[in-house]
């Protein structure tokens, strides 16, 4: 059974809630120059990324500060604004301010954002733009990361990493449909169009700005990464089935 969303009542009232974002007013000074903080690089020492977020926006903020050490403070910034919308402090605003944000620096963010923090951007569009289209982009690109990151999840807990291609398989492929479940096969090794059909599917929706262009590097990224996408591109033969740039 899925538990219920807190009620925005609920949450207005929780005083968990308000604990989390005490302190955040000084965190909101002036919308600041980009220009400046892109330039700025961070040093905070050893990279840590944060695991699970502390009830003080103050150490949170912090904490996240080391994750982005010798990187752009924009970075930062970014990841802030996301922190103060999920603890609800001024959300209008503050979203107005994440919107700002990416209408300046898409290029730059799409470029520098980890796979993380690109999701993270997806997540808050699709909860808090206006506009359904970027909404429903936004959301096409957390529901591909975070079935990726299952499909991954799942090989790490079965310990299944270092497994090779079957190459007999691989070859039974080419010559018989080998079903799954509900009418789905497994996808034909080597020569599937599947994925190319896709991608031809998803292109126009890369014009959707902002959430178009984070999908856009998110898939891209997956391309290279160690994931299922790019582990099939390697054992992939058939140039005109591709499914990356």
């Amino acid at each position: 059974m899925i538990a219920k969303r807190k009620s925005r009542l609920k949450r207005l009232l929780s005083l968990n809630q308000h604990r989390k974002r005490w302190g955040a007013t000084k965190h909101a000074a002036a919308v600041p120059e980009f220009e400046g903080l892109r330039e700025r690089i961070i040093d905070a020492g050893e990279v840590r990324q944060t695991h699970g977020s502390e009830k003080s926006i103050d150490l949170h903020l912090e904490n996240l500060r080391r994750e982005f050490s010798g990187q752009s403070e924009l970075l930062w910034h970014h990841a802030k604004l996301i922190v103060m919308i999920r603890r609800e402090f001024r959300t209008p605003e503050t979203f107005a301010q994440f919107r700002a944000l990416w209408e300046a620096e898409q290029e730059f963010l799409c470029a520098k954002l980890n796979i993380r923090w690109l999701v993270s951007a997806a997540d808050t569009f699709a909860e808090h733009h206006e506009d359904k289209h970027v909404r429903a982009v936004a959301m096409m690109t957390s529901l591909l990361a975070n079935t990726v990151k299952m499909q991954e999840s799942e090989r790490f807990v079965r310990n299944t990493g270092h497994a090779q291609p079957d190459e007999t398989r691989i070859a039974l492929l080419q010559t018989e449909l080998v079903p799954l479940f509900e009418g789905m096969s497994v996808f034909t090794v080597g020569t599937d169009d599947t994925l190319r059909n896709m991608y031809w599917r998803l292109e126009p929706f890369f014009a959707v700005a902002p959430a178009g262009a984070i999908l856009k590097a998110v898939w891209d990224r997956f391309q290279i990464e160690d994931t299922v996408f790019a582990r099939m591109r390697a054992l992939h033969r058939r140039d005109r089935t591709g499914w990356w740039n």
